[in-house]
Order: C-alpha cells, then structure tokens, then sequence
C-alpha cells in the first residue's frame, strides 16, 4: 500500500508556505495488475474501475488530502477552472482553489505537471503541460486566473518525459518558437534528424514569461525510470500518475 512505500509519493521541495499539501504519485504502492501496475489513478485507460478507485483512495489517504481531488476531463487545451468543491470533472487542463478543503489534481504520464501556489498560501493551483498546452499557453492561463500577483507566485515541475527521451517533429518545435522566437534553445537534434525537446526548460521559460521567477523541480524522466512512473509514449497502454494540491483547513 502506498503507506508503506516511501517511493510511492514524492512531495514537492519549494518555497511555498502557509497551510499547503501537495503530492505527486508515482506508479507504486497501487493494486492494479499489469500493465497497469499498480498505482494507476487514470479512470480512461482501461484498467479495472474497481481498482482505480482503490488506487484512488489510498493517494488521498496518503498524501493526507481532505477530500478527493476534482479530476478533470484533459485535453491539451489551456482551458483553467476554479475549483470549489465536488463535482463531475469537467474539460479543463489547469485548475485553481482558494478555498480550504479542495482539491485540484490533474493526471500525466509524461506530460508535465506544474504546481503553482501563492507566496502566502492563499491560493494554488495545478495545470497538465503536454507540448500542445504548454506552446498554446496553459501555464500563462493558470497564472492569469489566480487571485495573486505573478510575482507572488512560486511554480514546482513535477515528473515527465525528461529532455533525452522526448523526440519531436519539426511541427512541435515551430508552435514554440512562433510565440517564442528565442527558445531555441530548448531544442536539439536527435540522432533520428528530428528533435529532442526539453518541457522543464520551455516551462520555465513560459513561467518566466509570464512573471513567475520562483520555479523549482524538474529533473525527472518518467520515459527512463519505468520502475517509478509511467510513460505513454513508451509502453503505450499504461497507467496515470497524479499531480494534487490543496488548502489545509
């Protein structure tokens, strides 16, 4: 149970203060049975219902969440949602809370999850940053939407695809560099002649951007580590992991 691994659950290492629970799952500590062993807390990717709805219980149980996250219904869109207590999920890929007791979650399995959180713990927020939404703007949206000045704000990039691993067309590297024209850098040729692209480094760019100075994490590679995470793009039917962030009571 994801009680009893100390790998099952990483807590962000940032600034953020003030009554704040954060939590990112890994693919242990579950009872799915492959391939979606074994914490899998995606509801759409096949796995038994019954499942990952345990699965689901124990990450809130662990992570000492008040209540079960607000999933969402992702889309690699920038769209961003208040969350204000339960309710079916709805189509959104970023969510924000100023209220205790709610839960903002979103689901990865190599996309990025970022956390954002007020300097002050008023505020929180979560957005899932796969390519299309990181270059259509989901982080700066997530940042626009919270009630706190983006300076105030401090961002934590939690597990995906690392920068040697995520192999790209041409047409991914245009959608950044047509809103951002210098983040060339983030780019470099495969030995495939496509190119290997690093989300951390485009994230914090666009947080930069967007006024957010503060940013830790990253580092990680969920396509590398199969016993820690999953990864869509490289076993194609897997599981998902969870980004969650809350307001203590």
């Amino acid at each position: 149970m994801v009680a009893g691994d100390p790998k099952a659950l990483i807590t962000p290492d940032w600034p953020a203060s003030g009554p704040i629970g954060a939590a990112c799952s890994t693919r242990r500590g579950g009872v799915s049975e492959a391939p979606f062993d074994s914490l899998n807390l995606g509801g759409h990717t096949g796995d038994d219902p019954a499942a990952v709805a345990e699965n689901r219980r124990l990450f809130q149980a662990a992570a000492g969440m008040p209540a079960q996250p607000r999933w969402l219904k992702q889309v690699h869109g920038r769209r961003v949602v208040r969350v204000t207590g339960d309710g079916n999920p709805v189509e959104a890929d970023a969510a924000w809370t100023d209220r205790a007791g709610c839960v903002c979650a979103v689901l990865v399995a190599d996309c990025l999850p970022v956390l954002l959180s007020a300097a002050d713990g008023a505020c929180v927020g979560v957005a899932h940053a796969g390519w299309r939404g990181l270059s259509s703007g989901v982080l700066e949206a997530l940042v626009e939407a919270m009630p706190a000045a983006a300076g105030a704000l401090c961002a934590w990039l939690g597990p995906a695809i690392g920068p040697d691993a995520f192999e790209v067309g041409d047409e991914v590297r245009e959608a950044f560099l047509d809103a951002d024209p210098d983040c060339g850098e983030a780019f470099r040729p495969s030995p495939a002649g496509r190119w290997l692209a690093d989300l951390y480094r485009l994230a914090r760019r666009r947080l930069r951007g967007a006024g957010v100075a503060d940013v830790s994490g990253g580092g990680f590679c969920t396509y590398s580590d199969a016993e820690r995470f999953y990864s869509y793009r490289r076993d194609g039917r897997t599981g998902r992991m969870a980004a969650a962030i809350w307001l203590k009571a």
